[in-house]
């Protein structure tokens, strides 16, 4: 997700709805992890509130406090892996420290949902641009690389965030990629777009390619999600 769901959105859950539903399951397990907050109490308390109206069986995994016995094993017990936003390049650190980043791999492999918005959002693609140093933005260039293309989030939210990344593929320093407008989200299966979809009517998402000076942006067509159904 570009931006969206119970962190940006808590009136609207469908983003959050369609994600669960990818599971096919009645009661899907959904463990957040909300490294690029500093596991940010109020953020996780935030995401029981909201997860837990959605009929899911909602854990989290701090890994300042490892309040999980076997913190690798907890993640591939999942039928979701929800990525929360905040600092990208802390958040990989982190992960790579811990071996985290292995795991997420092993469970993107045997068919997990990994999701997640902003930061959440770029890690599991080869780069982007973030706003872990300040301001300005600086190029993210060593993503988790599950996908390889580049990707930037909130590309309608922040004006030079768009320009930054727009210039970045024309000059090759981020591959050709996927720009994601907040409120929307795009699934992937493997390593294949499937579909771009909106909690909000008139979002979007766009492939961004070199074009000379100026990098192309083609729209994705996008299908409006319906409203999120309280259980």
């Amino acid at each position: 997700m570009g931006g969206g769901g119970f962190s940006m959105e808590p009136d609207n859950l469908a983003l959050d709805q369609y994600i669960l539903a990818l599971t096919g399951k009645e009661r899907p397990k959904v463990c957040f992890l909300p490294t690029a907050s500093g596991d940010a109490e109020e953020y996780i308390e935030r995401f029981h509130a909201a997860i837990g109206t959605l009929g899911t069986e909602h854990s989290h995994l701090s890994l300042t406090r490892y309040n999980q016995a076997d913190p690798h094993e907890h993640l591939l017990h999942q039928d979701v892996i929800y990525v929360g936003g905040g600092n990208s390049f802390q958040m990989l650190l982190v992960w790579r420290a811990h071996g985290i980043d292995k795991t997420l791999r092993q469970a993107w492999e045997k068919g997990t949902i990994l999701c997640g918005l902003s930061a959440g959002s770029l890690c599991w693609f080869s780069g982007s641009i973030t706003d872990s140093w300040g301001r300005p933005l600086r190029v993210l260039s060593d993503g988790l690389g599950f996908l390889p293309e580049s990707h930037c989030p909130h590309y309608d939210g922040e004006p030079d965030r768009k320009m930054i990344y727009e210039e970045s593929i024309s000059n090759g320093t981020l591959p050709p990629g996927i720009a994601v407008e907040d409120s929307c989200g795009v699934l992937y299966r493997g390593t294949q777009l499937v579909e771009s979809v909106c909690s909000v009517p008139g979002k979007r998402a766009y492939r961004v390619t070199a074009g000379g000076e100026k990098a192309k942006l083609t729209p994705i067509p996008t299908r409006k999600l319906p409203p999120h159904i309280k259980r």
